[in-house]
């Protein structure tokens, strides 16, 4: 095969990334916008060793897990990527997505049960990050990047937004706040918050009042997030409640708020000092702020602790970080995740002195191929 070349094949199944899998002579290519079971006719784009990169030129025969997308922008905008899939289809593609990533990069294979918790398939984004799309009359827009490029599309609706967030695009309310190229909105049952205007504010999760600061993180699904609370708390059930627990990436602190009436103490890592500020109003008095790197914190901070929440950015948890865990980590360790790769490269970090004890998925984002997943690490020996 050569870049240019044209072929007919059938799609197999769906990378990480979204992209359906395909092979030819010998080589696999990746495909956007196809569904495993497609007969599909494509065009090789690029060609790396032993696999490479097709683009769509037609559906020969379509897969019967093949829908027809609900947003006139899909394939053009860039926020959704598996619109064109039924849900139930997305649903076991993610989880094979997972196991696959666990056993390719992570060398685990693991043999335990794993549940993927689904979600709205619409309707559920409660945190969004806008782009500013330019009109005609030079006006700025709210818009989400292209799939392609980084042109900004505008946008007058987004069926995977929030009731509170779709409303405003439609009536054109949410306007781009001076001087921001970029904005994040968060909206859930009446909260209405926009970064560079009324950013800060409450919402209520699991009967909660949490505050929160539309430019700091917080999780954009609000129903599954509360899923995700009782399961990170149900593993904290297992932990010794005698000696405190950490929080690390804590952001505002909300998994320590539904862990603190568990343990003597939570001490809260963020190296968002915004985020920190707002964390201080949503836990006890009793809690310890630490606004300093995750390894430069664990190497600091000599406490032992009976439990640790991890909830890292896509990148995982650094190489020193790991080390620490390793070394000196809790018996029981629940790491969050939103990137089935580095939790991957993380477990097999830490499978020197912890065994992955349990893991679960959950769908915070349909229609896109984006996995939150809670991995239960216990450690095999004590602790040093």
């Amino acid at each position: 095969m050569e870049t240019g070349d044209t072929f007919s094949a059938r799609v197999e199944s769906l990378a990480s990334g979204g992209a359906g899998v395909l092979h030819l002579g010998g080589m696999a290519f990746f495909m956007d916008l196809c569904a495993p079971g497609d007969m599909v006719r494509g065009r090789v784009t690029e060609l790396r060793g032993r696999w490479g990169r097709a683009e769509l030129i037609e559906v020969l025969e379509a897969s019967p897990h093949r829908v027809k997308p609900v947003c006139s922008l899909y394939g053009r905008c860039g926020g959704c990527g598996l619109q064109h899939i039924a849900y139930g289809a997305q649903l076991e593609e993610k989880k094979n997505m997972l196991r696959d990533t666990l056993t390719r990069i992570g060398q685990l294979a693991y043999a335990g049960d794993l549940s993927l918790t689904r979600g709205s398939p619409l309707e559920y984004r409660n945190r969004m990050r806008f782009h500013r799309a330019e009109t005609r009359t030079g006006a700025g827009v709210p818009g989400l990047k292209e799939r392609r490029g980084s042109a900004v599309v505008a946008l007058d609706d987004c069926p995977v937004s929030d009731t509170g967030i779709r409303r405003a695009l439609r009536d054109k309310s949410l306007d781009v706040p001076a001087g921001k190229n970029h904005f994040t909105v968060y909206s859930r049952q009446g909260s209405f918050l926009i970064e560079g205007k009324k950013g800060r504010g409450t919402v209520t999760i699991a009967g909660k009042r949490l505050f929160l600061d539309a430019a700091c993180f917080f999780q954009s699904n609000g129903a599954l997030l509360e899923v995700l609370i009782q399961d990170i708390r149900a593993a904290a059930k297992k932990a010794g409640t005698g000696l405190p627990a950490a929080d690390v990436f804590a952001g505002v602190g909300t998994f320590s708020a539904f862990l603190e009436d568990m343990f003597p103490r939570m001490d809260l890592v963020e190296e968002d000092r915004e985020a920190l500020a707002l964390a201080s109003k949503n836990v006890g008095p009793e809690s310890r702020f630490f606004p300093l790197k995750d390894y430069e914190w664990a190497y600091r901070n000599k406490e032992k602790y009976g439990f640790m929440v991890l909830d890292p950015p896509r990148t995982g948890l650094s190489g020193t970080f790991s080390d620490f865990l390793s070394e000196r980590g809790p018996p029981l360790l629940a790491y969050v995740s939103c990137n089935p790769a580095t939790l991957a490269r993380d477990a097999k970090r830490l499978a020197k002195t912890y065994s992955l004890d349990s893991l679960k998925a959950y769908d915070f984002y349909p229609q896109t191929s984006h996995i939150e997943s809670l991995a239960v690490f216990t450690r095999k020996g004590k602790p040093s």
